[in-house]
């Protein structure tokens, strides 16, 4: 029995030992066996020539963040400005759509006016016609407008009397004619001169309107090949960022290696130690007793203490939440409590970038599903700005929602702060789900806060 309790203490030091790759098997008549040649030994210079490589190519991994930061703020400004030039085309479409309406409008009173301005001819042409009946007459009476000789050279009585009857008929109705025929002659200038007028500002309406839409498309146009053109640059950043990442991990993992490798090394000397010593102790006790000693002690636990659960462990529910769905595009209009889902069309740029067959998040069916434990969100940002307690920016927290815009009315984006200056969000179209450090251009000074 002595002997087998000898053997189980030699199996448990083969156990404590066993992480570092090295047994020490005790027999019964207390001989072991030497440990295994040393592993290699990377020298302080091929170690310290690791960490000098690597803490380059994280200094390069923070200069191409920060340029990328920079260079996503400078999108999301871009962003802004083609969403303003694309309601500044809209303004102008529904301008010209009313100066063309107007144009329209001011054709139908030009011809009114023709239609009055003909009806006025005709009353010209018939006044012209009596003058020139009445003038007719007149002459084969003998008599002139206003001359008194159709009295005096009358033959008779009943002549004088008839010419009389005339000349007091022609005063009465006759003699009008060419008053109305300058009457009807002023009017249809006037009315011919009004329809021209209208039909000419109207013209002048309907050319500024195309002009000022003609002007807005080509607006959107510029801000929309600025936007892609920025969206390049972009996209050579982050594959640069990407690749020096992975420099970065190398470089990280080959001095992890090297340490390791030391470390090894380091555990080896010390186990070397420890055999010498267990041997010189086997010796001694070898010639003392006939037998081993029985091995003594507890085994040491090697359990961990169990961690108490996170303050506010709601919020890192919410904040688990968002994280578990890095990676994901983005798809406007797409999230809910449940996940993602497939977004919708926008008749725009989402539509470019095919949203409406892409399963995935925007910024705000990002927040919806983060929160999905806390409370029922709105699947839009200006009103989840106001959903949770406002909290300056000075103040905010892990778990916040921040906004970006250019008033309550005018919010564009949505994004959940994490802390140390990062925060998780759904970007943008072409984009996904990521991490990244938080762009105060344009950002509104309060925090919304829903748990706490």
């Amino acid at each position: 029995m002595r002997g087998e309790t000898g053997s189980g203490a030699g199996a448990r030091r083969g156990a404590t030992i066993g992480a570092l790759g090295i047994a020490l098997l005790l027999g019964v008549t207390g001989t072991a066996i030497a440990v295994p040649p040393p592993p290699p030994n990377p020298s302080d210079s091929e170690i310290n020539s690791s960490k000098a490589d690597a803490n380059a190519k994280a200094g390069d991994v923070g200069r191409l963040t920060n340029q990328l930061a920079q260079a996503e703020s400078k999108l999301a400004q871009l962003n802004d400005d083609v969403e303003l030039k694309m309601e500044e085309a809209n303004k102008a479409r529904v301008d010209a759509e009313t100066a063309q309406d107007e144009a329209a409008q001011a054709d139908r009173e030009a011809q009114s006016a023709r239609t009055e301005s003909d009806a006025a001819q005709a009353t010209i042409d018939k006044a012209r016609a009596d003058l020139d009946k009445f003038a007719a007459a007149s002459f084969q009476q003998g008599s002139t407008i206003g001359s008194v000789s159709a009295y005096l050279t009358a033959n008779s009585p009943k002549e004088l009397l008839g010419r009389a009857q005339m000349l007091d008929a022609v005063g009465g109705s006759r003699l009008n004619a060419l008053d109305t025929m300058k009457r009807a002659q002023t009017e249809k200038s006037n009315k011919d001169a009004t329809a021209r007028k209208k039909q000419e500002i109207a013209q002048e309406r309907k050319r500024a309107a195309e002009a000022a839409k003609h002007e807005a498309d080509n607006a959107q146009s510029a801000a929309q090949h600025a936007q892609d053109t920025q969206a390049a640059q972009n996209d050579k950043l982050e594959a640069d960022k990407t690749n020096v990442e992975k420099q970065l991990f190398e470089a990280q993992q080959k001095v992890s290696g090297l340490q390791g490798q030391r470390q090894r090394y380091d555990d080896w000397k010390a186990q070397k130690a420890r055999e010498d010593e267990e041997r010189a102790r086997q010796a001694a006790l070898a010639a003392s007793r006939p037998s081993p000693s029985q091995g003594g002690g507890g085994r040491p636990s090697s359990g961990r203490p169990v961690q108490s659960a996170p303050a506010g462990a709601s919020v890192e529910a919410a904040v688990q939440r968002a994280l578990s769905q890095l990676g994901l595009p983005y798809a406007w209009g797409g999230g809910n409590t449940s996940g993602p889902t497939r977004g919708i069309r926008d008749g725009g740029v989402a539509d470019r970038y095919g949203d409406y067959n892409k399963i995935g998040f925007d910024c705000s069916g990002l927040m919806i599903y983060a929160f999905a434990g806390v409370r029922a969100l709105p699947h839009y940002s200006g009103y989840q700005y106001n959903a949770g307690r406002k909290v300056p920016l000075s103040q905010m927290r892990r778990g916040d929602m921040l906004f970006w815009g250019g008033s309550a009315r005018g919010i564009h984006h949505v994004a959940m702060y994490l802390g140390n200056g990062q925060m998780v969000e759904a970007p943008q179209s072409g984009l996904r789900v990521r991490v990244a450090p938080v762009r105060y251009g344009g950002i509104m000074p309060y925090a919304a806060r829903m748990i706490g």
